[in-house]
């Protein structure tokens, strides 16, 4: 197994042999744009990973990791726009810098451009990751839909937001990693149980997300601490704050959140103090591991060596103990 940052360092290395310059440059030049705008890698470092979990050769799957990575960036585009969001990772999101119908026409060519990637693979591993693809790419948008019908729900259960981050964030964990294992001829059976692995770690991730966005360290999270608050959702933390809170604090706590002071610091504070009060950002905590726990028994079930499984392991852990 190698370390993380050279399985990072040979994916950037091959990722820039993709974003040549074509014809017409208004369409592909977005494309270059988005997928140079950096970022963890997270999702393609793990195809990677997980061949050379199965396989001890990662080489094949780079096209896969890719293939990913540039439907992960396609999704931010098009994220963008329903949000009308300026700015990605500290620079002007694609709209911005060009305009809605070119993020529109460029976040589509990159889906197809995605779709072509698995050409690379024979027939019978073609099939296999063009249908996990597919059934991924649609969980997604579902999951998307769920998260904009939320927005002008109250009544959105607990189960409900689990579904929608499952489907927005952690099925794509899933099938980078199930995909690294199709690629290494890795057997149906233990390629499940690696999505489910990366399935629930996908979830702990987003819960984690949620937590920093409330709790996060400002010098080190990379967003403004209590944008969620800020913008009204739904998050889990808010969810068991209502399930944990009489009826007086629950009508207070849904005024707050709907709401939209100038100065949001105060709000932030009120919402914050409610979250803790409850005991809802430790049940958030308490969450985080339980989805972390899961992801690692499933890595028990796997016939691998044990280096490999302590390697995955680690790197579970080091994900669930970010700041940023």
């Amino acid at each position: 197994m190698q370390e993380l940052s050279i399985y990072h360092q040979e994916f950037v290395a091959h990722l820039q042999g993709f974003v040549t310059a074509k014809q017409p440059e208004n369409l592909y030049n977005p494309i270059h744009y988005i997928l140079n705008l950096g970022g963890k890698r997270l999702r393609p470092i793990l195809t990677l990973m997980t061949a050379d979990v199965f396989s001890d050769d990662y080489s094949e799957a780079f096209q896969a990791a890719l293939a990913v990575e540039v439907f992960h960036n396609f999704s931010l585009v098009h994220d963008d726009i329903m949000d009308d969001a300026p700015l990605r990772r500290g620079k002007q999101t694609v709209h911005e810098k060009w305009d809605i119908n070119t993020g529109i026409l460029s976040g589509d060519a990159m889906l197809i451009l995605a779709y072509q990637l698995f050409e690379y693979y024979e027939p019978s591993k073609f099939q296999q990751l063009a249908k996990l693809f597919s059934k991924t790419a649609i969980e997604v948008c579902e999951g998307q839909q769920y998260d904009i019908d939320f927005e002008t729900r109250d009544n959105v259960s607990i189960d409900e937001y689990l579904k929608m981050i499952t489907y927005k964030t952690a099925v794509l964990v899933g099938a980078a990693m199930k995909m690294g294992a199709i690629v290494a001829n890795a057997n149906c059976e233990d390629a499940q149980r690696i999505y489910d692995f990366g399935l629930n770690l996908g979830i702990a991730f987003q819960l984690q997300d949620d937590y920093l966005d409330a709790f996060g360290d400002p010098e080190t999270f990379g967003k403004q601490v209590g944008g969620d608050i800020i913008e009204n959702k739904k998050t889990y933390l808010y969810l068991k704050t209502l399930e944990f809170l009489d009826e007086k604090d629950r009508v207070q706590l849904r005024h707050l959140f709907a709401i939209q002071p100038n100065d949001p610091t105060d709000k932030i504070e009120q919402v914050k103090a409610y979250f803790i009060s409850s005991g809802a950002d430790t049940a958030t905590q308490e969450a985080i591991e339980m989805y972390t726990e899961k992801a690692f028994g499933e890595l028990e079930k796997l016939p691998i060596e044990e280096s490999k499984k302590e390697f995955l392991r680690s790197f579970g852990n080091t994900l669930m103990k970010r700041t940023v």
